[in-house]
């Protein structure tokens, strides 16, 4: 099996290409440029693997999409840390910042559609766009939390603290039943941290509307919770689920 295809190849060049267009607007500090690095190293080597875990030749028209939004989503991160080392994204950065978060944002309801439009539904194209959207509200939240305080990582932190948790009580691995809410409330955060980010709100509403953003997390994420309990404390099929093991879980 060729360990990449042609677009995968291209696509990864888009990366040093999006750090290359932000340093030469922005002049990227040095831990934003081995930051960016990493990423652009990272991506493509981590998918890899998992196509060759999941016996993918290549990436489909979807993952293609989520590909388009990772490469984006490294350009945010570049930007992040750079304000990290400066105290804060400020001017021309910020609005490139919240351009690039908002298109990424965007494309997360083009890819599933395209996967359903196409036949390409796959698990590994659903933990590939899971896996987007998790750093990229990871990135988020430390951008916001430069504004509102250092509680907003938390909501950056909760998909992978679960993951965590996971690892220790087996149950939370078990397959949730879809949910319209749980698709709002994770839409919301993205939403919420650009806004509460992008510098045009006062300081006092923009850590409100990440304060509620958190909130709804917070239920979403309990809710899971007690009811993967009460699955793993119900016998096999008796509650009419299929209580397998999630492929994006830990394995």
């Amino acid at each position: 099996m060729r360990p990449h295809d042609a677009w995968q190849l291209a696509g990864s060049g888009a990366q040093p290409a999006l750090l290359g267009f932000l340093w030469a607007g922005f002049g990227l500090s040095p831990a934003a440029w081995l930051a960016g690095t990493a990423y652009a190293v990272s991506l493509p080597t981590l998918l890899t693997l998992a196509r060759r875990r999941a016996g993918r030749r290549r990436l489909g028209p979807a993952d293609r999409v989520t590909f388009a939004r990772a490469v984006l989503v490294g350009g945010v991160t570049a930007l992040v840390v750079d304000g990290a080392v400066h105290g804060a994204v400020e001017g021309a950065a910020l609005a490139i910042l919240v351009v690039l978060a908002s298109v990424a944002l965007v494309l997360d309801g083009v890819d599933g559609q395209v996967a359903r439009r196409t036949g390409t539904v796959s698990p590994l194209g659903a933990r590939f766009d899971m896996e987007v959207d998790a750093f990229l509200i990871l990135v988020l939240s430390v951008h916001v939390a430069f504004v509102a305080g250092p509680w907003v990582l938390a909501i950056g932190a909760m998909r992978y603290v679960f993951v965590v948790a996971a690892w220790i009580m087996p149950w939370l691995r078990a397959e949730l039943p879809p949910s319209l809410a749980r698709k709002a409330v994770a839409a919301l955060q993205g939403v919420a941290l650009v806004v509460a980010g992008a510098g045009v709100l006062p300081v006092l509403a923009a850590s409100a509307l990440a304060g509620l953003a958190l909130m709804a997390l917070v239920w979403s994420f309990g809710r899971d919770v007690a009811w993967l309990r009460r699955a793993s404390l119900t016998p096999e099929g008796e509650d009419g689920t299929r209580r397998t093991r999630i492929l994006a879980a830990v394995s």
